[in-house]
């Protein structure tokens, strides 16, 4: 049976009559196109690659690499193939893989850029692990750009105002809205496990199961998606900014990390139990080389307002068993389940590069045999600030890193570098209300 009468063997099982078949961009927003299901397979379907060059706000940067903005071929992924719960009509929707007329990858393609690091490892015999957490808001919905967001009202009517850390009441004033969440995921085959409410008003964690980094990453693309539509039905919206609240916790993707031998063995933990050469290794890659990947952990110029929370993130690179101030946790564990969380994170990023970014640097540190700084005691509040402190700092730091471009490709480095330069120099160029408020009449 050939691609084509899989997937409409799958239509007509499922009676779809939509297909949405995409490719997550830069930003992590799906690109692609809508057709009736019965017309898919028909021909080849392309995309230009200039939409890898397309900033969040919609401009484009061109650079050596993409001048042509040639089109191309996409190759639908059977196995990523699922409904779409929140469609008026039955739908489904479907990964493409981006390829060349000669049917090379483009690697400019987050989701290649993942794969081709997902390769490195699988080189050396190894099989890297993650489970992703995610958090998000809620807000009450609002069109005016200049006003502060506010949480919306629960189902009691009221609106949460107060921390309420870890509160089940909290989660309950939002059951119709999590009940659908959970749904929509189960339908979808996302396999989220805990919810919770957490630091800020109206803001929840969810915590997926680990497993491969390619599905993780897709299911947290479809999981930002499918919390959007949750909200949308329960006249909410959902954000996953960085820092959308002044005065209140920014918004963190982490990443538990683990790695795998051929035997399926966890090759941080020795064979009595202890830490491993790797493991300490692969702690000291991230710490060498996250400073210089920081931008695809923090993508956006709110994205650095989250560091300046203190005590709700992370603001240096120490590590530690059992410790939330430091920015890379060892949450303590048996040694089959030793593993690495990247605090680092904001929930803004597209998860492909967060991830692929996080393995690459603990990839570095165990072919390169580093090591890390001694275990933090206490609180890494109290440290130094260790991290780049604004966008512009991040971006030279990682176009001139040769290590991440020899890891994550040099086409990808200098288009991801200028579409980055890009959104800055835009942000650069707006008058924010503080500025109006306070410096307009008083310098």
């Amino acid at each position: 049976m050939d691609d084509k009468e899989l997937f409409q063997n799958w239509f007509r099982e499922h009676k779809t009559e939509d297909l949405e078949a995409f490719v997550p961009d830069m930003a992590g927003a799906a690109r692609g196109k809508l057709l009736p299901a019965d017309k898919f397979g028909r021909g080849e379907m392309k995309l230009p690659e200039g939409i890898f060059a397309q900033t969040v706000s919609g401009n484009y940067v061109v650079n050596k690499s993409n001048i042509e903005d040639r089109d191309m071929l996409l190759v639908p992924d059977f196995a990523t193939l699922r409904p779409v719960p929140w469609a008026s009509d039955p739908a489904a929707s479907v990964f493409m893989d981006c390829q060349r007329k000669d049917g090379s990858p483009v690697n400019t393609s987050p989701r290649q850029v993942l794969k081709n690091i997902v390769k490195l490892y699988s080189d050396k015999g190894w099989t890297p692990v993650v489970a992703p957490e995610v958090e998000f808001y809620l807000l009450n919905p609002h069109s005016d750009a200049n006003a502060e967001v506010e949480p919306p009202e629960g189902r009691l009517g009221r609106t949460e105002t107060a921390k309420q850390p870890y509160s089940i009441d909290t989660m309950n004033d939002f059951d119709p809205f999590i009940n659908d969440v959970y749904l929509y995921c189960e339908e979808q085959g996302i396999s989220i496990d805990t919810l919770s409410q957490e630091m800020g008003p109206a803001q929840f964690e969810i915590n997926f199961l680990h497993g491969d980094p390619i599905t993780l990453a897709d299911q947290v693309f479809l999981f930002k998606r499918t919390i959007r539509e949750a909200a949308i039905k329960h006249e909410m919206h959902a954000t996953f900014l960085a820092r959308p609240m002044s005065e209140e916790a920014g918004s963190a993707l982490h990443i538990h990390q683990s790695v795998i031998d051929k035997d399926g063995e966890n090759i941080f933990s020795n064979s009595d139990g202890s830490a491993s050469e790797l493991f300490y290794s692969y702690i000291a890659g991230l710490q060498r080389y996250v400073p210089e990947a920081l931008l695809m952990f923090a993508p956006y110029p709110n994205s650095y307002r989250r560091f300046l929370s203190y005590w709700a993130s992370p603001i240096n690179l120490d590590w530690a068993v059992d410790n939330r101030t430091v920015g890379l946790r060892v949450p303590d564990s048996a040694p089959a389940a030793r593993r690495v969380e990247n605090r680092l994170a904001g929930a803004d990023v597209n998860p492909y590069l967060a991830i692929a970014a996080t393995l690459a640097c603990g990839y570095l540190g165990m072919t390169e045999g580093l090591s890390p700084t001694e275990e933090t005691t206490g609180s890494a509040y109290d440290k130094p600030f260790g991290l780049h402190r604004h966008m512009f700092s991040a971006i030279e730091a990682f176009e001139s890193s040769d290590a991440l471009r020899a890891t994550l490709g040099d086409s990808f480095v200098s288009l991801y570098t200028a579409l980055k330069y890009e959104e800055v120099t835009e942000f650069e160029q707006i008058v924010t209300p503080w500025e109006r408020e306070v410096l307009m009449f008083n310098v």
